[in-house]
């Protein structure tokens, strides 16, 4: 088969593309599409999805399982100086399988934490692969420098930056506790679906701790770029922090 005939169907742009054959008005489907990333205006064969609507279910399942089962590049942890500790997650396996252990750390783990990061901060970073790794390679730069200016601005102690492979969100309870931190912020890679691969979320808490109950914590999702956009939940994250600090509280506790 001629190259020129062949496409990667995961780099064709459908915000705006319509598969109907001979739509009565394609303006009205292209505005439709535009408006939502749902599978609209695709059109259909007898009772079937076209080839092409199947073709890019696929390729974006596809796109969601190698986000789950990769793993960080650790080179961009490195480069914006982020302490790496592991949980007790032996492998990414393991991880998929017992989310509970994702929340725990070796005794050893959290004596390297208490004797290598920053005791006491008003403010706590973590990011955690969670369940996609391409958020975090994607967004973390960006949305980490944004954080790490506004906090600084601000004139707040800021702790060491901590990465935790096998990380779930809980994790940041018991780093909150061993470091006595005010405000704890956890960066982690939401679990894909067949939109993006590359979403991340921030859970957020006032003396974080494994004590207080879930709805301890504030989260902003969907960051990525065509969600929030990481620079604009930087300067979000920042202003929550701020809220945290003087109203010393968070979660449901916190009225804005």
């Amino acid at each position: 088969m001629n190259e020129q005939y062949i496409r990667d169907i995961s780099e064709v742009d459908y915000t705006s593309r319509v598969t109907i054959q001979n739509p009565k008005n394609p303006d009205a489907c292209r505005e439709l599409k535009k408006s939502t990333n749902a599978r609209i205006c695709v059109g259909r064969a007898g009772c079937r999805y076209r080839t092409e609507t199947l073709l890019k279910f696929l390729a974006d399942h596809a796109a969601a399982m190698d986000s789950v089962w990769s793993h960080v590049d650790e080179d961009i942890v490195d480069d914006l100086g982020f302490f790496k500790v592991q949980t007790i997650v032996r492998d990414k396996e393991e991880y998929i399988k017992r989310p509970d252990l994702g929340r725990k750390f070796s005794r050893e783990t959290l004596k390297r934490i208490e004797d290598n990061c920053i005791s006491s901060p008003d403010v706590q970073i973590i990011a955690a692969d969670g369940l996609s790794a391409y958020a975090i390679d994607t967004n973390l730069k960006d949305i980490y420098s944004i954080i790490l200016d506004g906090v600084k601005a601000k004139g707040y102690r800021i702790g060491t930056p901590i990465f935790v492979k096998y990380g779930r969100v809980a994790v940041m309870d018991r780093i909150s506790e061993v470091l006595d931190a005010r405000v704890t912020v956890l960066l982690v890679g939401e679990r894909p679906g067949l939109v993006t691969n590359e979403s991340m979320s921030s859970y957020m808490a006032y003396e974080s701790s494994t004590l207080k109950p879930e709805s301890q914590r504030n989260v902003i999702s969907n960051i990525y770029k065509d969600g929030t956009p990481p620079v604009e939940a930087g300067a979000q994250i920042v202003h929550l922090i701020e809220i945290m600090l003087k109203e010393k509280k968070s979660g449901i506790d916190l009225k804005m």
